[in-house]
C-alpha cells in the first residue's frame, strides 16, 4: 500500500511539473503579435518620450522652472526649450525647411518666459515630430540628409533615433531635478498606483 501511494504521489508531481500531464491543460500561448511597420514604432518611441516630458512641463512648479542643481547645467525650462529646439532641428533636416522658432537656441529663453509658453512650444514639437514621422512613412526612414552636426550623410531612422535618445538624457537630467527638490516625477507616480 505504502508504495501504490508513493507511486501515486510521484505521478501527481509530475503532472504538475511535466507541461500537458496535468489535470488542469493551459491555454495555449497565443503568436506574439506582427511588429508594426518601422514608422509606427519610431512614431511610438517619439511620443512616448515626448509625452513624458509634456507631462514633466506641464507638472514641475512654474516657481521653480529656473532652477538647475549645479551652476553650470540648464534650468529646468531651459532643458525643455532645448529639447524643443532640438526636435525642430531634426525637423528642419527631414522637411527641408525651416521649422520651429526662428531664433536660436540662446533666445529662446527670452521669448518662451513662462510655464504656459515653453510647454506649448515643447508639446508643438513633440506633435510635429510625429505628423513628420507619419506623413513621410516608411520611406522617411530610408532617406538620405545632409547632417547639421557635420559633413556627412545619416538615414532619417538614425538622425530620428538620436533625437530621441538625447532627449532621454535630458528627461533623466529633469528626474534629478525632481528628486532633489524632493518631488516624484509623473512618471513615477504612475508606476505606483
Amino acid at each position: 500500500m505504502r508504495k501504490i501511494l508513493s507511486i501515486l504521489f510521484f505521478a501527481g508531481v509530475a503532472s504538475v511539473l511535466v507541461p500537458g500531464t496535468s489535470a488542469q491543460e493551459k491555454k495555449p500561448v497565443e503568436p506574439p503579435k506582427p511588429a508594426q511597420r518601422p514608422c509606427q514604432e519610431l512614431l511610438w518611441m517619439w511620443n512616448n518620450l515626448g509625452n513624458k516630458l509634456i507631462a514633466m512641463a506641464d507638472d514641475f512648479p512654474e516657481e521653480k522652472y529656473n532652477f538647475k542643481a549645479q551652476k553650470d547645467e540648464r534650468t529646468f525650462g531651459e532643458n525643455l526649450l532645448h529639447v524643443a529646439s532640438d526636435y525642430y532641428g531634426m525637423i528642419s533636416v527631414v522637411q527641408g525647411s525651416k521649422a520651429g522658432p526662428s531664433v536660436a537656441e540662446d533666445s529662446l529663453r527670452k521669448i518662451y518666459t513662462t510655464k504656459a509658453d515653453i510647454s506649448k512650444l515643447l508639446r508643438q514639437a513633440v506633435a510635429d515630430g510625429a505628423q513628420l514621422i507619419e506623413q513621410q512613412g516608411d520611406t522617411g526612414l530610408t532617406r538620405e540628409f545632409k547632417s547639421p552636426w557635420g559633413n556627412f550623410m545619416f538615414h532619417g531612422s538614425i538622425g530620428w533615433a538620436a533625437a530621441i535618445e538625447h532627449a532621454g538624457e535630458h528627461f533623466g537630467q529633469l528626474v534629478v531635478y525632481y528628486r532633489v527638490n524632493g518631488m516624484v516625477p509623473p512618471e513615477s507616480r504612475s508606476r505606483n498606483k
